[in-house]
């Protein structure tokens, strides 16, 4: 067995990065940015109202100073001449501002009789004038790689940038294997039970950037197995759910075998997840989950989402952590990194009173995964410890 440290490693170093493409900027969000924007003018390209009032030049803005209003300026539509002494133009917010003022005395502090205004005995000290180019000049850049949110691509589209260039998303083909299993919605035999897995990943994995294809299950023979590869020919990421294992009826190693796999680790000393195994298939990754719900989903947010975040190009790193205080005594841990899970309120945490890797109403009702390192003391109530956030 090798070290969750170790195994990761050894995953990530077999991530590809993906091929960019075009897309339109409103199809942007949620999507790693492959190359750099770079704005293609300034923001604002003018000189600009802040607040609704009237421009007027600066060094004449004293209180109860008089001015005639000699023409409008509103956003869209900017006043065509310019302020001489002693004139001033009605504007509003986000007008551009006429040649001549340099500063907006807003409305508040005016009286205006006709094309006549005065001024107020006490007035805002702030111009009330947004430069040109204070957000951003030509030629700056939203920098790749990074993953695109609502405030960026609202920074892109201001640069001017109606498609963007991103990375494609990683293809997954996720097969959950066992004779005992049958998809949601279909009546069980007496002896099998509903696939939960293969959704639960997809979930997980296209919140990660990925686009997953679910596959037929694959039934405990050889044949059924290589008809799922085949399936899955193509995919960037091939996860399989169960059979990873080496018991009489746990074929994925073999078959992977068989088709080319050049394996680069098996058995991880970790709870749950234990029976997890990586390689190489011809040009994609194969990863080989536990077939237990717990296990496959902790090995998920564990491996997998860190590999999809390195095939997009985003940094190669694992899970965040957090931290916080140990509500209850804990035992020593023994030789496999535990996965616990727990609640958490931010500042204290505790484990959930069942750990079964089976259990996904423990998991549900859980938020935190408490990591204790392998060989681990036992630890006190108060106790800083390390946990994943659900």
């Amino acid at each position: 067995m090798i070290s969750v440290a170790e195994a990761l490693e050894a995953l990530l170093a077999l991530a590809r990065p993906m091929p960019s493409e075009p897309v339109a900027l409103e199809e942007a969000a949620g999507r790693v940015l492959a190359e750099p924007v770079i704005a293609r003018r300034d923001q604002p390209p003018f000189a600009a109202a802040m607040m609704d009032g009237y421009a007027v030049n600066a060094v004449e803005a004293e209180p109860e100073a008089l001015f005639k209003v000699i023409g409008e300026s509103r956003a869209g539509a900017r006043f065509p001449g310019r302020v001489g002494p002693g004139q001033a133009v009605r504007i509003f917010t986000g007008a551009p501002m006429p040649e001549g003022a340099n500063r907006v005395v807003i409305q508040e502090d005016v009286s205006r009789e006709g094309d006549l205004i005065r001024l107020g005995r006490r007035l805002e000290n702030s111009a009330f004038v947004r430069p040109a180019g204070s957000d951003f000049r030509a030629g700056a850049r939203l920098e790749a790689p990074r993953l695109l949110g609502p405030h960026d691509v609202a920074l892109a589209a201001a640069m001017n940038a109606a498609r963007l260039v991103v990375a494609r998303r990683p293809e997954v083909a996720v097969i959950a294997t066992g004779d005992e299993l049958v998809l949601p919605g279909e009546e069980p035999g007496p002896d099998q039970i509903v696939a939960s897995n293969g959704v639960a990943l997809k979930a997980l994995l296209e919140g990660a950037g990925a686009r997953v294809r679910l596959l037929p299950i694959a039934r405990d023979t050889k044949e059924s197995l290589r008809t799922a590869f085949a399936d899955a020919s193509g995919a960037d990421l091939v996860v399989t759910i169960g059979g990873a294992s080496v018991g009489d009826h746990d074929l994925v190693a073999p078959v992977a075998a068989e088709l080319g796999l050049e394996r680069s680790f098996y058995k991880v000393a970790m709870r749950p997840g234990k029976p997890l195994m990586a390689g190489r298939l011809g040009e994609g990754v194969l990863v080989g989950l536990p077939g237990n719900p717990v296990s496959s989903l902790v090995c998920g947010r564990v491996f997998l989402v860190p590999l999809i975040r390195a095939m997009l190009g985003l940094e190669a790193r694992p899970a965040p952590r957090a931290q916080a205080r140990l509500a209850e005594d804990l035992p020593e841990n023994g030789p496999r990194e535990h996965y616990m899970r727990a609640l958490s309120d931010g500042e204290t945490i505790r484990p959930l009173p069942r750990q079964d890797s089976a259990l996904l109403s423990v998991l549900v009702c859980a938020n935190a995964l408490l990591v204790r390192p392998a060989n681990d003391s036992a630890r006190k109530a108060g106790d800083t410890v390390d946990y994943l956030p659900l």
